[in-house]
């Protein structure tokens, strides 16, 4: 059975530590920077990228030391035979950064979902921001719970083979499966709020809910908002086993989750409008699940229990550079024209 490097009982507070600080971060993203609606622009957009990439890496140097220091001074596991506390504190580093790495890739197919709904309800580019802030909000509520079933089920082989399948089917099917459109109205979340709750015509600013002659109604912002949220589960369905095929560490997995989640609203917005030119990355993150699903089936198996964190890198890194290199190297196929133009 495999070591618990950051068990509960001994880092509950480095959980609630880094929660607060996801709290005031983004208490000062919507209450200081965004306070007053506007259109997101590239340059600001790019800005808060690099400025999230670059709190994740700081982290995850300081991860390194904190792990030394506490491996060190820890007898639980220093009375293990053969354990090193500097090799423990190296994988653990490398395997929150991979799992980073993953978790920022799959999250490039969340922008491809969020284009379409934004573009299917007409929302303006002022009200995009704060309707991505609260379905980050509630991602990260939704990833958590994620992440603390899968650490209590991955404790199972076979649910660990079974989840390392599945993301090789997920894959496959995303590699040759049909693009079919997406119809946000016919989403079940959708059905079931317009059953219990009446939605204005328009929009009415930037509120999700207003009220009318006593009554409660909802917007369209509102309908938009679920429809997110909704598509986020959907991803969580898959990302939650990838990066456990990264790292068995609760810690990690929550922590590299939650920083690719953040940075999500910026990278949205950096990219939304030049999206359709990575149209062969669907086919890189199809290769990196399929990795990840052979990973946790099969390659750690063979590979004595543990499939090494620096080959694991490197082949995602690869797969993920390759993909969007490939997709600025080849032009997209011009789409053919709508026949009821």
């Amino acid at each position: 059975m495999e070591i618990a490097l950051f068990p509960l009982a001994e880092t509950w507070w480095l959980y609630g530590a880094f929660v607060l600080f996801v709290m005031a971060m983004l208490a000062l993203d919507l209450g200081v920077f965004h306070r007053k609606s506007h259109a997101v622009t590239f340059r600001e957009s790019a800005t808060w990228t690099v400025v999230w990439i670059s709190i994740a890496l700081l982290f995850n140097v300081g991860l390194y030391f904190f792990a030394l220091h506490s491996f060190q001074d820890n007898p639980r596991l220093m009375g293990i035979p053969g354990f090193d506390p500097q090799a423990a504190a190296l994988r653990s580093a490398l395997e929150f950064l991979t799992g980073y790495v993953v978790e920022k890739a799959l999250a490039v197919d969340n922008i491809f979902v969020f284009t379409v709904i934004f573009a299917y309800f007409a929302v303006p580019p002022a009200w995009q921001h704060r309707v991505l802030f609260y379905g980050v909000l509630g991602a990260l509520v939704f990833r958590a719970i994620f992440i603390a079933l899968g650490a209590v089920l991955m404790q199972f082989h076979w649910v660990v083979v079974l989840a390392g399948v599945f993301l090789v089917l997920t894959g496959l099917k995303l590699m040759f499966g049909s693009d079919k459109p997406m119809e946000p109205e016919r989403n079940p979340v959708v059905r079931l709020l317009r059953r219990v709750l009446p939605i204005t015509e328009g929009f009415e600013g930037q509120r999700f809910l207003v009220r009318r002659e006593g009554r409660l109604y909802g917007t369209p912002l509102l309908v938009t908002l679920l429809v997110v949220e909704a598509s986020d589960i959907v991803f969580a369905v898959d990302s939650v086993p990838a990066i456990f095929a990264v790292t068995h560490e609760p810690l990690l997995v929550f922590t590299s989750n939650i920083f690719a989640i953040l940075g999500l609203r910026s990278l949205y917005f950096m990219l939304a409008n030049v999206v359709d030119r990575f149209h062969l990355i669907k086919y890189g993150l199809a290769l990196i699940l399929v990795f990840v699903g052979l990973k946790m089936s099969l390659l750690n198996h063979l590979a004595g229990g543990k499939f090494p964190i620096g080959v694991s890198l490197a082949v995602i890194g690869s797969i993920l550079f390759a993909s969007i290199a490939l997709s600025w190297a080849i032009p997209p196929k011009p789409k053919a024209p709508d026949p009821a133009a």
